[in-house]
């Protein structure tokens, strides 16, 4: 493996990384230099991690970057389309994840007031936190949760002035309100759903006797379920589509393919992951995998994961803006420069940016599929092999 080095005037380094474990040992030197102590200190995104591993009881607490100002964009994955793997990891390797035990559904106590409180921040907010060893140098990474860098165990905590976001703070006080109708009221007031992910984590919202912690990586599959759900209700009532759509992108070396075909809702996502990719990192062929659902929705959780939830959430709301219903495939081809999972924004937030892009018309699905296959390097033949839509669309009878 080679790297090309450039060095600036200002002696700083940039290197060319294709290689995971390069990357990790890289930003893992980068924290050391700023991370010695068995305390830190700095402006938190704001951002917050809630533990799965031993659920119902739960690591709880912040992030926090050894730095202090404008730390927004490491903790919003909608600012982060555009940006490089590297950029990504360097935003995330420097926050620094405080550890409390507890109790899922233990939600009062002052650490996890204080939680709750920067869960719902509306800015940047300064934290102190005293650990009770020095952080370890790992750096998480999950296909379903945004990566973050070292962990220690928190000994003391405190926040500096907190300014809550008004819409989530309402919702919060509202403790006779349902979960799924404060996330629904939240993100129709235009709230990031990202932040909606943090509260709902955080037991910031839902009925006072049901609020409890939940794991990040729940926290945000259950999100983008719940509202894409929301979403289908009235796209299901509509009329479908005029004509066959295709949108199309490339990002982080994945190949985007979105079908919108006239007719009543379906919808399948199929994840093609080449071999030294995160998903498929000692395989030696293409990994496949599909999940589908038909008109009524589907009953069990999707085989490739939290991926799916976030691609319907982003297609429900193109459907829902143009008062339309359709059946929806995705064609996902994952190459050798998607290096390491960056957590499932990457599918939202880059499905959304596809769909922004002015689509492609066909008369036939068979032509679609045809262009497809330029832009794809997988054989069309392969993806309908995988494909439960596809099947139904060119083998099963119908009464026309």
């Amino acid at each position: 493996m080679q790297y090309n080095y450039n060095v600036r005037r200002d002696n700083s380094v940039y290197v060319n990384m294709r290689d995971p474990s390069f990357i990790k040992r890289y930003y893992r030197f980068k924290t050391l230099e700023m991370i010695q102590k068995d305390e830190i200190a700095g402006s938190s995104p704001p951002d917050i991690f809630v533990g799965r591993i031993g659920y119902p009881n739960v690591f709880i607490g912040p992030l926090i970057p050894p730095q202090f100002g404008d730390t927004m964009v490491m903790g919003t994955p909608e600012q982060w389309v555009g940006k490089s793997i590297p950029e990504i990891v360097e935003y995330r390797s420097l926050l620094v994840r405080g550890m409390h035990k507890t109790k899922a559904n233990s939600i009062d106590g002052r650490v996890e007031d204080m939680v709750r409180e920067l869960a719902i921040a509306d800015k940047c907010t300064d934290v102190d936190a005293m650990l009770k060893y020095k952080p370890s140098l790992n750096v998480s990474f999950s296909e379903n949760s945004q990566p973050f860098g070292p962990s220690a165990q928190l000994k003391e905590m405190s926040l500096g002035n907190t300014k809550a976001n008004q819409k989530v703070e309402a919702a919060h006080f509202d403790t006779a309100m349902n979960a799924t109708k404060a996330m629904i009221e939240l993100y129709e007031k235009g709230v990031l759903v990202s932040k909606i992910q943090k509260a709902l984590s955080s037991g910031a919202i839902g009925i006072r006797k049901n609020r409890k912690f939940v794991p990040t990586r729940w926290g945000i599959t259950a999100v983008d379920d719940t509202l894409s759900k929301y979403k289908l209700k009235t796209i299901k009532e509509s009329k479908p589509i005029d004509s066959l759509m295709l949108f199309e992108s490339v990002a982080l070396d994945n190949r985007w393919i979105i079908i919108m075909i006239p007719g009543e809702w379906e919808y399948e996502s199929i994840e093609a992951w080449y071999p030294n990719t995160s998903w498929n990192p000692s395989g030696m062929a293409i990994d496949i995998g599909a999940s589908y659902e038909p008109y009524d929705g589907r009953k069990t959780y999707a085989e490739i994961g939290g991926c799916y939830y976030a691609a319907r959430l982003a297609v429900s709301e193109l459907l829902d803006k143009l008062k339309s219903q359709a059946k929806v495939l995705i064609l996902r081809e994952v190459h050798e420069g998607y290096i390491m999972p960056v957590g499932v924004w990457n599918v939202r937030e880059h499905v959304r940016e596809t769909l922004k892009g002015v689509p492609k018309h066909f008369p036939s699905l068979k032509e679609a599929l045809n262009y497809a296959s330029t832009k794809l390097d997988i054989p069309v033949t392969e993806w309908i092999k995988s494909s439960t839509l596809l099947k139904h669309q060119f083998y099963q009878k119908r009464l026309a």
